[in-house]
């Protein structure tokens, strides 16, 4: 999942004008403390690459050091519906979206068929079920 700015009216990626360049999300010192603020248990000892684990997943937060900040990149490994609520919380405390990169479309509150979609693709090519 990638945390960025779309227009109000963009729905998935296909929506996304092609000469469309969103705005930042900010300097980088203002995302840092709005990401703890919003998640207080991520640990950002390494402040381009935040880290929060939940208790049936982990979430890695690629904020890299560019100033000002773009766009954050969540890589998410584990399973369960409840790892959206931090997602959602930092894209609202940020005042973006929160794009799934899989599928295309944006992940909202009751709109989380992308994050299930993934889940399952990711246990049929590994074999396994969660």
């Amino acid at each position: 999942m990638i945390l960025l700015r779309l227009p109000d009216d963009v729905t998935s990626v296909q929506e996304i004008p092609a000469d469309y360049t969103p705005d930042p999300l900010g300097h980088l010192h203002d995302v840092l403390a709005t990401v703890a603020q919003a998640i207080p248990d991520v640990d950002l000892s390494d402040p381009t690459w935040g880290e929060l684990l939940g208790p049936t997943w982990s979430m890695e937060l690629n904020i890299g050091a560019e100033d000002p900040v773009d766009s954050i990149m969540l890589h998410i490994r584990g399973s369960g519906d409840d790892v959206l609520t931090p997602v959602l919380r930092l894209a609202d405390a940020l005042r973006c979206k929160a794009l799934d990169c899989a599928g295309g479309d944006l992940i909202t509150p009751g709109r989380t068929s992308g994050w299930h979609a993934f889940q399952q693709f990711r246990d049929r090519m590994a074999g396994t079920s969660q």
